[in-house]
């Protein structure tokens, strides 16, 4: 594989090979950002569709800083793209209320293997869904969510212990019945 650099400069230079490179070295991951934040397929295609068109429409605006600039910038705009989808569909329901405290003491999560995890994930509602990716793999703050999604900074942290819980009930259903 060429450097990002290299790649990126052949993408800035309209070059239609360099193109096809960057999107068969990074659909894969895309896809599997937006997979994180839709349960279904089709529209994580479509929206993976969407990034790319953005992406190569928007190279001009890209400034290449160094080896994973490239990664991170198309990161956001993927990320970007799902809570667009997400918000324009409406199917969010949020609530302010703070559930109990989750005992994650006895939640073996290392013993999960990570597609099964994220399965998992993908199971959650997408109100708790969202803002669990947001908080724990987009390292987002509540404040920087509740400004993403047009919402309280406290629904967000409710939403997050609220995903945080229910995905604890799933892993352990899960382990559970790994053992019968």
């Amino acid at each position: 594989m060429e450097s990002e650099q290299t790649l990126w400069e052949g993408v800035i230079r309209g070059d239609r090979k360099a193109m096809r490179m960057l999107y068969d070295c990074y659909s894969g991951y895309a896809m599997a950002i937006c997979l994180r934040y839709l349960a279904d397929r089709e529209a994580a295609r479509d929206v993976l569709q969407d990034c790319f068109v953005k992406i190569l429409t928007s190279a001009y605006q890209f400034e290449y800083r160094g080896e994973g600039s490239l990664k991170a910038w198309m990161t956001r705009i993927v990320v970007n793209q799902s809570l667009d989808y997400l918000t324009k569909s409406a199917r969010f329901s949020f609530t302010d209320e703070i559930p109990d405290e989750v005992d994650d003491d006895d939640i073996e999560v290392e013993r999960l293997p990570s597609e099964v995890l994220m399965q998992l994930i993908g199971e959650l509602p997408e109100g708790y869904r969202t803002v669990l990716n947001l908080y724990v793999f987009e390292q987002r703050s509540h404040k920087e969510i509740a400004r993403l999604l047009h919402i309280k900074e406290n629904t967000s942290a409710s939403q997050y212990l609220r995903a945080k819980k229910l995905l604890g009930e799933k892993i352990k259903d899960y382990i559970r019945k790994q053992r019968i």
